[in-house]
This record gives C-alpha cells, structure tokens and sequence, in this order.
C-alpha cells in the first residue's frame, strides 16, 4: 500500500550527459523498482530521438535487440529492462520516437485538425510529445510516470525532447522533476576523476531551460564526499540529491545500491509525499543471495550470427542467467559464431557444453552453422533449446537427415527447393512493408498433455511473444510425428505449429515464439528454468 493519498500522477524524466550507453535504463527501472517497493503504481516509458516509426526495421548492428510488447509492439531494449525489473507488461504507449511523433502530427495536418495554422515543432510536435508523455498516467492512473529521454543532452534531434521537458517541468510544477545522469571519467595519468563533463553537461541542460533536481553520477571508482559536494556546488544541486552510479557485478544490484543512496526518498521528497520506511526488498534480496552463493556453473552455448554484439541477444542472456541463478548455479556463457561453425570443427564449439541454444535471427547468413549445430546435438543427445529460427533450423536438419528430404529448407532461405518445410505465412504473402508487418504479439498456445514442454511450463495453455513472418509448414506435420519429431504447442485459432520436440532425446525442444520476453527476475519463464535443469542433469550424467 502507498503511503500517499494523492491523486496526481508524478512525472519523472531520466536524461543523459556527456557520452551514451551510461545506463539511463538500468537507473530508470532501478528507480522504479524502488518506488513500486514502496506501493506505488508506476509505469516508465522510452523516448527515441531517431525517426524510424520503430526498432523493428533496424539491424542488430545498428540498434541491438529488438524487443517486443504483447500488444505486437517492436519496442527499444530498453523496455526489456522495465518489465524485468518491475515485472510488469509494456506496449507500444511505453516506446515513442521521433518518427512517430511526427507520422502522428502529419497525419493530424492532413486531416485539417489545425485549421490551416502553420505546423511548427514548437507547439505541435513538443505538444505531441507532452500528450505522449501523460498519455499513460491519464489512461492507467499511475503514481509515477517515468520517462526515460534517449541519447545526451546537446543531440540535436534530442532538442524537441527537451523542450517538451522543459514545459511540462513549469506546467506540472513538484510533480515533475528531472534525474540527471552524467559521467565522472577517472584519468589514470593524473590519479584522479575529473567532474568537468558533469558541469557541462548540466550546464547544457540549464541552457535548454531545465535545472536538473538530482544529478546520479556514473563512474568506475567510488566518488568521496568532497567530490560530491563539489558537483552539488557547481551544478546547483542540493548535496543530498547528488547520487553515484559505481559499476557493480550485475545489473541487478543497482536498485540496492540507489536505496542505500537514499534516491527514492530524495524523490519522495521532492515530489512532497510521505516517506514512510524503506522497503526490504526481500525477493530481489533473495535473488541476490542464490547469486552470490552458488558455486557450482551450468556451460550453455549460444550459437547465434550476432554474438559479437553485446546487446543483440539480451532477453536470451538475460533469461538464461536468471533461470542459472534459479537453479543454484553460474552462468558460464559461451558464445558460438553460427558462420564459423562447420562439420570439422562443431564438436570443439559444442562437445563441452551442457546445454546449446540455437538463436533467433532473420536471413541465410549463418544457417549452416545452425544446421550442423542441430544436427550434432541431435545426435549426441545435448539439451537443446531452439528460438523462432533456431526451432526452424531444428526442422530442417531433422526434415534432411531422418526424413531424407535432402532439399529441404524454409521458403526465405530458398524459393526453388521443392520441400518448403518452413513456408511464409498466407497473410504475409502479399506484404510489401517490412515495418510491422509480422506476427508480432502475445499468442495463446495449446500444449501438448504428458510432452515435456507441458512439463516444463506446469501446464497446457500458455500465452507467449512472437516476432516472425515464417512458419512450420503444416503440410508435412505427419511425417514428422511419425519419424519421431511431434508437434507439441498449437495455436487455438489458426491450428499453426508452435513449438515441437524430440522423443528420443532427453531435452531437444524448438519454439516458434520467444520465451525470452516474458522472463523477469522474480518470475522467470519456465521454458528456460527446465531448459537449464536438463542440461544440469545431463551434465551430471556425463
């Protein structure tokens, strides 16, 4: 239960300084957990100052992972990190870009709603920004509000942003405020950290009109008092509102970190609610404590086309390292190029570890790879755990090598094979816009009674994401139960195949949709628990 009786929904913004990738993210969903420990409903939302209309048509490489909501929103990845650590579910209201923002204003200019005025970015677009801003505090009734601002201050396409901030900070007066985070580099060659970029970086904030109320420093060492007071003074800040940010082992530690700091009461204050005690956190704390205890590794190899990107597989890193933690063991991640994988040298890649994941993706580069990946541990009986195209690739090494369909393959692999075992969907046939267009969303799925993905999930009805355009093709589902290889998870509606498994192997399940998205710290997803239970298990036996 709160310990408010207000009825005004509080707005928060987290914006960024000196350089990117700070962890405006990690601070906003810490922040959160934090206020929602103490009762309150909050929700927070990401702001991309890029004009795609969505992630969903960005490469990895450029972008990362592509999250996706259960309303079939392609969501920053940073909504990953909102519903893991608050346990909630985002949609597409969660994630506004620029390119939205302005499709919304356009399309409201050419329907006349401005009666022929002249559209400006100030007010239309910074008026579109706000109402996306309070959109979800008006519809939902939340407490909090945060809303996270991407890039740093001084990009230009942040300035609409910005400005947005700016008004609705005099418009909302104490129930708005501004959590600035900046960095505090340490120079070896001097032996000491430098806080210039934080004064400038606040100082560029103050010269679009926003006085930051609380300063979180990132840094590598820890900051002493005197460096504290010295931002405070500097950047005009009250000394109880400047916070550090130090790196810590995970993630998962940050929100501990920010309570010790006192930053949620520092936010209570000045939004002028009741403090009350401060939560335990007991099942985050718990969380904690299995990590930190366990001795013993589980080794998962991830065999995947984009695993030199840090961020392209997140929800999967993440889900696997949760589901380690749950069952009492480390994480000994191995990340397995798919393109350098041939059959010489697979068994080097894979021949240690106790269980393989063969990742999601989209194209042809790397399918060999995971093929032959599939294919050995097929045979050599290793859990195995397949993801959209990773089960797809599980379908059509098993169509080529037991089913003796030589050809075989998926439809956006090859047009001219004669064995299409994975086909395009007949609703995407006649699609000529990537942007949105798959099958994006929360499905319902009906599992099979007694097969071990009912086993593993506790029960026969589930509901997870997906984000494809391909499909198992129906077409051959006899010939595949018949050889060994049922089709265990069906959709209610359309009778499409969700998922399939192997009988004679101890753990060798692919599914069509992504179970890395509904994955949290305290209720993480079955599917990867007893994935990493059968490969512990397995492990034991060898």
């Amino acid at each position: 239960m709160a310990y408010s009786t207000a009825t005004d929904t509080k707005y928060i913004f987290v914006t960024g300084g000196v350089v990117s990738s700070l962890g405006k993210g990690i601070v906003a969903a810490s922040l959160g957990k934090l206020l929602q420990s103490r009762g309150y409903r909050v929700t927070i939302q990401k702001f991309d100052p890029y004009i795609n209309i969505d992630p969903g048509t960005l490469n990895p490489y450029e972008h990362g992972e592509c999250y996706v909501t259960v309303d079939g929103h392609e969501a920053d990845l940073d909504l990953g990190h909102y519903e893991r650590f608050l346990n909630i579910t985002t949609t597409r209201a969660n994630n506004i870009t620029t390119g939205r923002i302005y499709q919304n204003v356009i399309n409201k200019e050419r329907k006349g709603d401005y009666l022929g005025k002249t559209v400006q970015v100030v007010p239309h677009i910074t008026d579109e920004i706000k109402r996306n801003v309070k959109l979800l505090g008006q519809k939902k009734n939340f407490d909090f509000v945060i809303t996270e601002i991407g890039g740093v201050v001084g990009d230009i396409e942040s300035l609409p942003f910005l400005e947005s901030v700016r008004q609705l900070k005099w418009e909302l007066g104490k129930n708005c405020i501004c959590v600035h985070l900046t960095y505090v580099p340490y120079i070896a060659a001097a032996g000491e950290v430098k806080t210039k970029p934080t004064q400038h970086s606040v100082k560029q904030l103050q010269e679009v009109g926003i006085q930051p109320d609380i300063l979180v420093l990132r840094t590598e060492h820890v900051l002493n008092e005197e460096i504290l007071e010295k931002v405070a003074l500097f950047c005009n800040v009250n000394e109880k509102s400047v916070v550090q940010c130090i790196d810590l082992p995970t993630i998962y530690e940050v929100p501990l970190m920010l309570q010790r700091q006192k930053l949620d009461e520092r936010i209570l204050e000045k939004v002028g609610l009741e403090i009350g005690p401060t939560p335990d956190l007991k099942g985050w704390q718990d969380f904690l404590d299995l990590k930190n205890n366990a001795k013993d590794e589980v080794k998962i190899a991830l065999v995947g086309k984009y695993v030199e990107l840090q961020d392209a597989y997140k929800s999967i890193d993440e889900s696997l390292l949760q589901a380690a933690i749950y069952n009492k063991r480390k994480l000994n991640l191995k990340l397995v190029h798919s393109e350098e994988v041939t059959e010489d040298n697979v068994e080097s890649f894979l021949a240690d570890a106790d269980g393989v994941l063969i990742a999601p993706g989209f194209g042809s580069r790397g399918i060999d790879g995971k093929l032959i990946a599939c294919q050995y541990t097929r045979t050599h009986k290793i859990p195995t755990l397949g993801i959209c195209l990773g089960m797809q690739c599980m379908v059509i090494e098993f169509a080529r090598n037991v089913l003796g369909l030589k050809d075989a393959h998926s439809s956006e692999i090859s047009h001219t094979t004669t064995n299409k075992v994975i086909d395009l969907m007949d609703d995407q046939k006649s699609v000529t816009e990537l942007g949105g267009s798959m099958r994006l969303g929360a499905y319902d799925c009906i599992l099979k009674p007694g097969s071990k993905l009912a086993k593993a999930y506790g029960k026969d009805f589930i509901s997870e994401r997906h984000r494809h355009r391909f499909e198992f093709n129906s077409k051959y589902r006899s010939a595949f139960e018949a050889a060994g290889m049922p089709c265990v998870g069906e959709n209610p509606d359309t009778g499409l195949v969700e998922a399939v498994e192997l009988e004679d192997h101890p753990w060798y399940i692919g599914v069509q949709y992504h179970p890395e998205y509904q994955s949290t710290v305290l209720n993480p997803n079955p599917l990867f628990l007893n994935f990493i239970k059968a490969s512990i298990d397995e492990s034991k036996k060898k």
